[in-house]
């Protein structure tokens, strides 16, 4: 195959895997829980004894500017409950710069292996200081250091940069005496919609939505369906 390169198109239309087939279905009788956390729980364990998956907290979060300009990048979970879902960054990041106009998130996993996927949206907000700090402290020793050494999404003149300040701080701050940066630390997004996806073959993937119930909605067990602690669940097309 011969390619022009200063204009060409790559067709890759027919790339496909086989997904989950019509024996393999996920019914709202299959839900494990009634509400989201509960039910991306399960999942995740599932995922997390699954071989093939080597980092199962892998996500990806999009977000936007104040006037909506979206990024996205994928980033690790490093808690979750009730409460919602927990990352740590940069705050000087360039996604922290755009959480701090706009604190609209999106979330999502794919999980290859289980052909099987999770959206959430939420608002993030920032984990307290001494969230912040217990986190950072529980960190190997590199990490910590690696996390001083980047001024996060800043253009710098090569990695020579970041070696030389790296260095500089492995003999400034010895193991055990490293402080948590200011700029670092801890969001948690408070979900108001999960999306819970599984892959078919014939392209009829299944698809249930948990979200925060509307203001005087009413509540009709075929479209929208009750759950639990102030969620309602539904089947979307695929």
């Amino acid at each position: 195959m011969s390619v022009r390169k200063d204009n060409y198109t790559v067709d890759i239309g027919d790339m496909r895997i086989k997904y989950k087939d019509k024996s393999e279905t996920f019914t709202e009788d299959n839900l494990i829980s009634k509400e989201p956390i509960g039910q991306f729980k399960a999942w995740f364990e599932e995922v997390c004894n699954t071989p093939q998956i080597l980092e199962p907290n892998a996500m990806f979060l999009a977000t936007a500017t104040r006037d909506g300009v979206p990024s996205l990048r994928a980033v690790l979970l490093k808690g979750f409950g009730t409460e919602g879902f927990k990352f740590y960054t940069n705050y000087d990041s360039r996604k922290g710069h755009e959480l701090a106009e706009n604190p609209h998130v999106a979330l999502t996993f794919y999980w290859e292996a289980l052909r099987r996927s999770v959206r959430i949206e939420g608002i993030a907000k920032k984990t307290s200081a001494e969230d912040s700090d217990r986190y950072f402290q529980s960190r190997p020793y590199a990490n910590q250091i690696g996390s001083m050494s980047s001024k996060q999404s800043s253009v710098i003149a090569s990695r020579q940069t970041l070696i030389v300040k790296e260095r500089e701080l492995l003999a400034k701050f010895p193991e055990g005496q490293v402080k948590r940066p200011d700029c670092w630390g801890g969001y948690l997004v408070v979900p108001h919609v999960v999306e819970f996806w599984q892959g078919q073959s014939d392209r009829l993937h299944d698809r249930i939505r948990f979200r925060r119930t509307k203001p005087n909605e009413k509540i009709d067990n075929i479209l929208v369906h009750k759950g639990e602690n102030g969620w309602v669940y539904e089947r979307l097309s695929p």
